[in-house]
């Protein structure tokens, strides 16, 4: 039966299916239907449901959520759900005293309680279905039933080619969806968050959420889905990402069941000013209308069921009286806190005894106020759907009837369902999961094992928690204290010879400029967001620019130096001074500033979802958006070290006393050997490994250029100082020439 495996997953419902019981079946006891003619079925096992029961020529049956759990059921009652069965054996009560709606037949009806457990719920369906007997014939054809559910709203079952005999008194979700889109377009809310239940319920109200939030332009800031078994784990991360979002507006579709866990949560990690939008499984239930929740969920907006009104129902309610139906004590216990148990035990544990002459009356809940019915009104419709039709089945002529050759159908020929029509299961695809049929796992999310549900898809990026991300920290922040060590040195030794030589400036200006080189390989570790995409590419291009340019300056002085050195050069020096130098820096830095912001204005890197290289998993990367502006960026620094690596290249063979040269030489080679090897490696590295390599290359051109610049000089500071003086560097000059 494929429609129940659907309904049933909707956490409360209503399947009206019509059964014959003993007194109507006398027609499958006629010689024509025998063991020689036609197969026979038998039950495999009788289960044990809670349950109501009142006999009729035409039973109706109806499942209801009037428990939480199958184990324990005193500890799980709900009043409204009792409430909503009561409502259905109302309604069956009045349409049996109208004279004028299936005259002569009685209706009886059998209810169960579903305990909001799955398995239970499909034994009820069946045993709704298939009745009870413990061997019966069958026809050679497969027959069923309509069920007709009050509170099944998922839109798959509005294909009438997959369940041409399912019915309903509720709108499909596509039309709580188009509401809720309403409202955010209403108040202009593009940026939203969605959290939903991992049934059917959840799952096909998110696709078309999603689908419908795209086309009216508003965007998905994250989607969770609830879990099953309500794990403390994953609901407290799915709290910790709901409060780190910039999201403001949550939409929450899911029943009271799963959503209360998600709840407590948000109240233990105090998560406050979200504006939350409620679907109509839990906007009016009372259990989120307390003091302790208000501070969290007020100002919820939601979308709710039609309220009508049913006449009669209140008196009917306020006449239950306890009696040996579990069901109706469970209910007297519950409303009045006692128990139908003998007094000397409950006088040991400090209880109350029922006596079953306490007044409803008296008692404040909502058990009998009739001024908001709303899914009460609906299986109140459905009821009577049923009885319509049923009377109008009764009053076809024949002749004149809708079915082939204007026959008409007749009550005796109605059959209980059983499953002889074989078929085999075939899994689902990978992505897709099964609901009597395979339907594809929302945008975020991915199919189990079993293939029977959808889980959320795993996530990858270069974090700060992982090996690798703790290692490339480590050595990022290692060179930023290095950086900050050698700075010390050079202001501490800034009168002696080898610091003084070759513009001392440039060289700690050269030195922050490495700081910052090593501090903007951090942005490349942790989860995308759209400003690290932004600013991490500015700030790699304009620290290792101004780095650069440093160094292309003190190439371009010690040549005016040297040259300034011969005869008739001593007006070299004159165009080249500390004023030219820094403006030559800041130039030079402010071209590649330039670069940057035509390229963030143009086509801003943004972060990206990619689940190309693994379907099952989401990869979190930085887009470069405009290829061109990383093109630029990568080719103005390969520019300037290219011209410092020939400009130091020329001047490698000047007299000791400028051998800086030759330290800028071997630098920039080892700077232009890391970057060039770079290209390939990062086209060719997926995911988060592409920042790995990048950051690789970030780290090992920034250690080869403070090694290979500042290492001589340091150990000449610290470890020679004699060598630190005026005359032992004129001295090696002299040597030399």
């Amino acid at each position: 039966m494929p429609i129940m495996r659907v309904s049933l997953c909707i956490c409360i419902h209503l399947s009206l299916n019509m059964i014959l019981n003993s007194s109507s079946l006398d027609g499958w006891n006629s010689p024509s239907l025998n063991a020689s003619s036609s197969p026979s079925c038998h039950l495999w096992k009788q289960f044990n449901l809670n349950g109501m029961y009142r006999k009729g020529d035409l039973v109706l049956g109806g499942l209801f959520e009037v428990h939480f759990f199958t184990l324990f059921p005193e500890l799980s009652f709900t009043i409204f759900g009792f409430k909503q069965a009561e409502t259905m054996a109302f309604a069956i009560d009045e349409i049996n005293k109208r004279p004028d709606l299936l005259p002569n037949i009685t209706l009886g009806y059998q209810l169960y309680d579903n305990c909001l457990r799955l398995g239970v719920s499909f034994r009820a369906a069946m045993s709704l279905a298939s009745g009870s007997e413990e061997k019966f014939l069958l026809d050679e054809n497969c027959s069923g039933s309509s069920p007709v559910s009050y509170y099944a709203t998922c839109s798959c079952l509005s294909n009438r080619r997959k369940y041409p005999s399912f019915f309903r008194t509720i709108p499909s979700d596509t039309f709580q969806v188009e509401a809720m889109i309403q409202i955010l377009r209403q108040f202009g809310w593009t940026w939203v968050g969605l959290v939903v239940s991992s049934d059917d319920y959840g799952l096909f109200a998110a696709r078309t959420f999603l689908s419908d939030l795209t086309q009216s332009g508003g965007c998905m800031a994250y989607s969770h889905v609830l879990p099953k078994d309500n794990n403390p784990t994953e609901l407290k991360r799915i709290v910790e990402n709901i409060k780190q979002s910039s999201a403001r507006v949550l939409v929450v579709i899911s029943s009271e069941a799963y959503l209360l866990p998600l709840v407590d949560e948000v109240v233990v990690q105090n998560v406050r000013g979200l504006q939350w939008i409620a679907s109509e499984a839990w906007t009016s239930s009372s259990v989120f209308f307390t003091p302790r929740l208000m501070p969290y969920l007020g100002g919820t907006l939601g979308i709710a069921i039609r309220r009508g009104e049913i006449p009669g129902l209140r008196d009917h309610l306020l006449n239950i009286r306890p009696d040996n139906k579990p069901h109706n004590n469970m209910f007297w216990e519950t409303m009045f806190e006692c128990e139908f148990k003998p007094p000397s035990v409950l006088v040991e544990v400090g209880k109350n005894v029922c006596t079953g002459q306490e007044d409803l009356r008296a008692v404040e809940s909502g058990f009998a106020d009739v001024s908001d019915l709303r899914p009460e009104y609906n299986v109140y419709k459905a009821v009577y759907a049923l009885a319509h039709a049923l009377h109008d089945l009764l009053q076809c002529v024949p002749g004149r009837g809708p079915f082939s050759g204007h026959s008409c159908a007749s009550i005796k020929k109605l059959e209980p369902w059983q499953p002889v029509c074989c078929f085999d299961c075939i899994p689902c695809a990978e992505g897709e999961f099964n609901s009597t049929d395979c339907y594809k796992c929302p945008e975020d999310f991915w199919s189990s094992l079993e293939r029977d549900h959808c889980i959320p898809k795993g996530i990858e990026f270069l974090s700060y928690n992982e090996p690798l991300g703790i290692s490339l920290t480590t050595a990022s922040m290692l060179g930023t204290v290095f950086c900050a060590v050698v700075f010390g040195i050079f202001a501490h030794y800034r009168n002696t010879p080898v610091v003084k030589a070759n513009n001392s400036e440039l060289s700690f200006l050269l030195l922050l400029s490495l700081k910052l080189c090593f501090l903007c390989s951090l942005l490349f570790i942790g989860r995308p967001r759209l400003w690290t995409c932004q600013l991490r590419h500015a700030a790699f291009g304009i620290s290792f620019v101004l780095c650069v340019s440093c160094i292309l300056v003190k190439t371009m002085v010690v040549l005016a130096v040297f040259r300034a050195s011969k005869p008739g050069g001593e007006t070299s020096l004159k165009w080249f001074g500390s004023g030219q130098q820094r403006g030559t820096v800041l130039v030079l830095t402010s071209l590649q500033a330039a670069i940057c912001v035509a390229w963030l204005v143009s086509a801003s890197p943004t972060p990206h979802k990619n689940t190309n290289y693994q379907n099952d998993k989401i990869v979190y990367e930085c887009v470069v958006g405009s290829v061109a502006g990383f093109g630029a960026l990568l080719g103005y620094i390969g520019l300037l070290a290219s011209l410092s690596f020939l400009l130091a290249f020329l001047a490698r063979n000047l007299p000791d006393n400028f051998n800086e040269a030759k330290l800028i030489t071997f630098s920039m080679l080892i700077f232009c050997a890391v970057w060039v090897a770079f290209v390939p490696a990062y086209v060719s590295s997926p995911g988060k490994y592409a920042d790995v390599v990048e950051i690789f290359a970030i780290l090992a051109s920034s250690f080869g250029l403070l090694v290979a610049l500042f290492g001589p000089k340091c150990y000449i500071i610290l470890l020679r100082p004699e060598r630190n003086t005026k005359k032992a560097l004129m001295g090696r000059a002299k040597t030399k020439t």
